[in-house]
C-alpha cells in the first residue's frame, strides 16, 4: 500500500481522514496508478467523516490538480453552469480558484451552493500556496451539528427540517471582486442580457426584481435545510450561517438573506445557538503546499478564515 491511512479526532468526528504520501509518488502515473488501487478505501473513510486530506503528493500546478480530480472518474460540474455567488477565475475546465473575496473577509461556514436548487456532491480544493498567516479552511460535521441542534433546539430543527428555507441576494450589474457575493447576475444566470436572465430564473422557480442601478435581486424557491444522507443521519444542508452572518456588501442585508419557505422569520436565538455548535464542531485544515482535501458536500459545511500575504486556493466540484 503506498500510503498511510491515519485518523484524526477532532469533535468526535474523525475529520478529515489523512493520506500521507510515505512512498514518495512522484509522477502522474504513479498517482494515477494509486488511487486506481485505493479508492474505494477513500471512499470508505469520506462516508464515514467527510472529508479526507492528501498531504505531500507532488502537485504544484492547476494542471496537476485537474489529473488528480480526474482520476478519481467522477463527472465534472464546472463553475460556468453553477448558481454560485461568488466571483472565481478558472485555471483549467474542471478547475478555478477559491472565493476571490478580499483577505480580510471570513467565509462563514455553509455547503457549497445549498442557496440554489444546483449543487456538487463533492469539492476538491488544492493548495497552491498557503497564506502567511491565517487562511484555514474550518470543516464542519453537519450530521453531528444537526444531532446537537436537534437536541437543543427541537422546534427550530422541526421548522427547518418541515418549511425549508428560502434566501434572497442581490446579484450586482458588473462582478464586484471586493465582494464575496460577487458575481454578476450575467455571469451567474449565464444570460447575455435581461430577457435570458428572466427565462433561466422562471425555469428554476425564482422570483426576481430589477433595481434602478442594473442589479437584480432575487429570491429562491422553497430549498431543503436538512438532507437524509442513509443509515439513520441527516445533514444540516444548507447555507444559513452563511446567509445569517457572512452575506452582507453594498447589495445585501444578512438581515433580509434568508426566511423559512413559508416566508415566516427565522428563531433569531436558534440561529445564532446554530453558529455557535457548528464553531465548536469545525476543525480548521492549515494548509501545507501541495494539500489536496476532498469533501462530501452533503455531510461537511466548509469555510475560510481570513489571512495576510498571497494565499492560492484552487477548487473542483463533481457530481456522482
Amino acid at each position: 500500500m503506498f500510503l498511510n491511512l491515519q485518523g484524526k479526532s477532532a469533535a468526535g468526528s474523525g475529520l478529515p481522514i489523512i493520506f500521507n504520501n510515505h512512498y514518495e509518488l512522484q509522477s502522474a502515473a504513479q498517482i494515477n496508478e494509486w488511487i486506481e488501487m485505493h479508492r474505494l478505501e477513500v471512499e470508505m473513510g469520506l462516508a464515514a467523516v467527510g472529508a479526507a486530506l492528501f498531504r505531500g503528493f507532488p502537485l504544484r500546478t492547476a494542471e496537476d490538480f485537474d489529473a488528480f480530480v480526474g482520476a478519481f472518474g467522477w463527472k465534472n460540474f464546472p463553475y460556468s453552469e453553477s448558481l454560485s455567488n461568488a466571483v472565481r477565475i478558472n485555471r483549467t475546465p474542471r478547475v478555478f480558484t477559491a472565493n476571490e473575496a478580499p483577505p480580510a473577509v471570513t467565509i462563514y461556514l455553509h455547503h457549497e451552493m445549498a442557496q440554489t436548487p444546483v449543487y456538487p456532491a463533492r469539492l476538491f480544493f488544492f493548495c497552491e500556496q498557503p497564506a502567511e498567516t491565517g487562511g484555514a479552511t474550518p470543516l464542519c460535521p453537519s450530521y453531528l451539528l444537526w444531532e446537537q441542534l436537534a437536541q437543543c433546539s427541537p422546534a427550530f430543527a422541526y421548522d427547518c427540517e418541515v418549511k425549508g428555507l428560502k434566501y434572497t441576494h442581490t446579484m450586482p450589474n458588473e462582478a464586484d471582486a471586493a465582494s464575496g457575493m460577487g458575481r454578476s447576475w450575467r455571469d451567474t444566470l449565464g444570460a447575455a442580457d435581461p430577457e435570458g436572465a428572466e427565462r433561466r430564473l422562471a425555469a428554476l422557480g425564482y422570483a426576481w426584481q430589477w433595481l434602478a442601478d442594473g442589479s437584480l435581486r432575487v429570491t429562491t424557491p422553497r430549498l431543503q435545510a436538512v438532507r437524509d444522507l442513509g443509515g439513520g443521519r441527516k445533514s444540516f444542508f444548507n447555507q444559513l450561517i452563511a446567509a445569517c452572518c457572512g452575506w452582507k456588501d453594498a447589495r445585501n442585508d444578512p438581515s433580509r438573506s434568508i426566511t423559512h419557505g413559508d416566508g415566516s422569520p427565522l428563531d433569531a436565538e436558534a440561529v445564532q445557538r446554530a453558529v455557535m455548535l457548528a464553531d465548536q464542531l469545525a476543525v480548521n485544515l492549515q494548509w501545507q503546499q501541495g494539500d489536496v482535501a476532498l469533501l462530501d458536500n452533503f455531510a461537511v459545511m466548509h469555510g475560510r478564515k481570513p489571512y495576510t500575504g498571497v494565499r492560492k486556493l484552487l477548487a473542483s466540484l463533481a457530481l456522482c
